[in-house]
């Protein structure tokens, strides 16, 4: 089967063109091509056309905001799930040690599925072994003192999809204890927070990848409140809309303390002011968002 012809930047040009797309400064619009890719660009221009024609209204340069405000939209929300990690990893590290010592996280007796346990300190060791040469804190503990590295430590070595898997095989009275840290309620708030985790890993994993969340549609989504499901925008057929990345930021309005959440609020504030073009409701903001957070 034959597969896609090789389009040259100024053939890529030609097809946007043919499809009613206004091209204002076309050295500058060749040159975003050429750094950006084609392919990857069209995912941002879908709001601005129908059946492959663009809107009569539709300029490159809105394609190229939409692009660059996701980008630093993205980034924006790293920052802030780097904060959730850390703690995350701290709290766990603290409640566990507490409970079953520094270096328990190696008995697999403490968690529910060996199996999977096994899985995550396998691959935490390999990352252990690569950067062994270039950490001091590894180095202090492997070489200069031959111990096994203790946990509030070791949670270094873990990803946040790590953390998250390890907290939901954690034994329950664990669990409870982290919840509660986080102001949830024991019982149904360790199977809460399990979930939030798997959010924010979900959140984490796009952005750092580079992945679109402009006019993203989850699967997944995220588990909320009645009052946070009220806080939701509702689409066409008057039904709230819970899948777009609004409901993964109510969940970080509960992870982070109020003056962190201020802060993410107040930045994205600003980026919405750098790009006035970009409609918030593709990320299923609401029209009075900033007042209702």
């Amino acid at each position: 089967m034959p597969g896609k012809e090789f389009k040259t930047i100024e053939e890529q040009l030609e097809i946007l063109r043919s499809r009613g797309l206004t091209i204002e400064d076309v050295p500058s619009a060749r040159d975003f091509l050429l750094h950006n890719n084609y392919y990857r660009l069209s995912g941002y221009s879908l709001t601005l056309r129908k059946n492959d024609i663009f809107f009569q209204s539709a300029t490159f340069q809105n394609i190229v905001d939409i692009y660059r405000f996701d980008h630093e939209f993205r980034h924006i929300i790293l920052q802030y799930l780097e904060i959730i990690e850390v703690q995350m990893k701290s709290v766990y590290a603290h409640e566990f040690a507490k409970a079953h010592g520094p270096v328990g996280y190696l008995i697999p007796t403490f968690f529910t599925n060996k199996a999977r346990h096994r899985e995550i300190i396998d691959k935490a060791e390999k990352q252990k072994a690569q950067r062994l040469p270039h950490e001091a804190y590894l180095k202090h503990f492997v070489n200069d003192l031959g111990q096994d590295i203790p946990l509030w430590a070791y949670v270094d070595l873990l990803t946040i999809s790590d953390i998250s898997f390890l907290y939901a095989i954690s034994e329950p009275a664990i669990q409870d204890a982290v919840a509660r840290v986080f102001g949830l309620s024991m019982g149904k708030g360790s199977s809460i927070l399990g979930s939030y985790m798997h959010s924010m890993t979900i959140i984490r994993n796009l952005c750092a990848h580079g992945c679109r969340i402009y006019n993203r549609l989850f699967e997944q989504k995220p588990s909320l409140n009645k009052k946070e499901k009220a806080l939701l925008i509702k689409n066409s057929k008057g039904e709230l809309d819970n899948a777009h990345f609004y409901g993964f930021l109510l969940i970080m309005r509960r992870m982070l303390s109020p003056n962190e959440f201020r802060k993410l609020k107040d930045s994205i504030i600003m980026l919405k002011k750098k790009y006035p073009f970009v409609r918030m409701d593709y990320y299923g903001f609401r029209g009075d968002w900033q007042q209702m957070l």
